[in-house]
């Protein structure tokens, strides 16, 4: 089990580094495509809408294939879209390429988390999720760093979706080599796979999800930007920071899951979102001076991505025998945040400017922290009635 959850791990590193990668590369990309920095913030946009939007439609689409095809498929389909962006000339065919690889990536995790959990027995789920989720941590960690130095050292934004492009093929490989043959779970169409929406505990946590990770990425789609007083414009400097970043979250995602199987999922998520809100409300101060950064980015990584894996497990243990949707569900309701938050952020530089973005995403933050006790409160009530039905004679 710990291999086949290592593999699909490496999908998941390999989508969140294209995920995370293009923050770092930003004025770089603006200036070789010849449009202003917010604009091409949209290429983030065009990612994660594309991934979020197109992940329930492509599992009710895939449905029927076995999970080893179809993440054969979704790498080739992010690989080739990757390809196009670090070979097209000109934005709006970038834009396209974007597009291509949101809709591989809207197949890759959703497939693995889901995939994962599946592996695990419940008392180990939490776990699980979260070995499969480090991918997504290790992305911040490794991934984006490394093609941000890449960027910064050849010259090339080009070079580093070149290396985009060679950690798919890695993970195309792997997953060809290694991974079993995993059958599809019961098949579900569309309206299924968006029936739990419906529900109030469901659109609660999802809730949740949008507004923490909106508020988050307001800051980290302008990273470049907003931190500049601290980096001076270095990419290497700002590599090193996106790797403490990285590290911190991986360890995040780490501890989560065990302290979700013991705490239970409402401590970890409350906690860890009502410290980053009080982290970026800082972060106008902390991002001035390397140290500070640092430290501001550590507790961003460690709080940001420790709310991930209770809230895939607070979806799950709401409706169990729905897990390959709620996991698919999990996944789109981030990306949805990271889409919305290049354009919250770009608002934002318009309104306040870079280094004041940090409070305007911890607004949407504690937004989120409210979404979570009403999600919590919602779960409890349904809990009581159900126990108070099976109470009676």
């Amino acid at each position: 089990m710990h291999r086949n959850l290592v593999v699909l791990a490496l999908g998941v590193f390999v989508v969140g580094t294209d995920s995370f990668v293009i923050a770092g590369i930003l004025p770089a990309m603006a200036e070789s495509l010849q449009v202003s920095t917010t604009t091409a913030g949209q290429l983030i946009t065009a990612y994660a809408l594309a991934y979020a939007l197109l992940s329930p439609v492509m599992g009710a689409i895939t449905a029927n294939w076995p999970r080893k095809r179809l993440l054969l498929v979704g790498l080739t389909v992010f690989t080739l879209g990757n390809m196009a962006t670090a070979v097209l000339p000109v934005y709006a065919l970038v834009l396209a390429g974007r597009i291509v690889a949101g809709l591989g990536g809207a197949i890759i995790t959703p497939t693995s988390t889901a995939t994962g959990a599946a592996l695990a027995p419940p008392d180990r789920r939490g776990r699980a999720i979260a070995v499969v989720m480090t991918g997504l941590s290790a992305a911040t960690a490794l991934g984006a760093p490394i093609g941000t130095a890449i960027g910064s050292l050849t010259g090339s934004w080009q070079a580093t979706m070149w290396a985009v492009v060679a950690f798919g093929v890695l993970a195309l490989l792997a997953v060809a080599a290694l991974l079993p043959e995993v059958p599809a779970p019961a098949p579900l169409t569309l309206r299924q796979r968006l029936a739990p929406v419906a529900d109030r505990r469901i659109a609660l946590t999802l809730g949740t999800s949008v507004l923490v990770y909106t508020g988050l990425y307001t800051v980290y789609s302008y990273i470049s930007v907003s931190f500049h007083r601290a980096t001076q414009g270095s990419g290497t400097t700002l590599a090193l920071l996106l790797f403490i970043w990285g590290l911190a979250a991986t360890a995040g995602t780490l501890v989560s899951g065990p302290l979700t199987d013991r705490l239970g999922s409402r401590r970890v998520i409350n906690t860890a979102v009502a410290v980053a809100a009080v982290d970026f409300a800082l972060l106008p101060w902390t991002s001035q001076h390397i140290a500070t950064a640092a430290a501001a980015l550590i507790i961003w990584g460690i709080s940001g991505w420790g709310a991930l894996t209770p809230q895939t497990h607070r979806l799950i243990s709401v409706l169990p025998s729905a897990t390959p949707v709620l996991t698919g569900l999990a996944s789109s309701s981030v990306y949805i945040g990271v889409s919305v938050a290049a354009a919250v952020g770009a608002l934002g530089m318009a309104t306040v400017g870079p280094y004041l973005l940090g409070p305007f995403g911890a607004a949407l933050i504690l937004g989120g922290l409210a979404a979570a006790e009403l999600a919590h409160a919602s779960i409890r009530r349904r809990d009581v009635s159900a126990g108070q039905a099976a109470s009676r004679p």
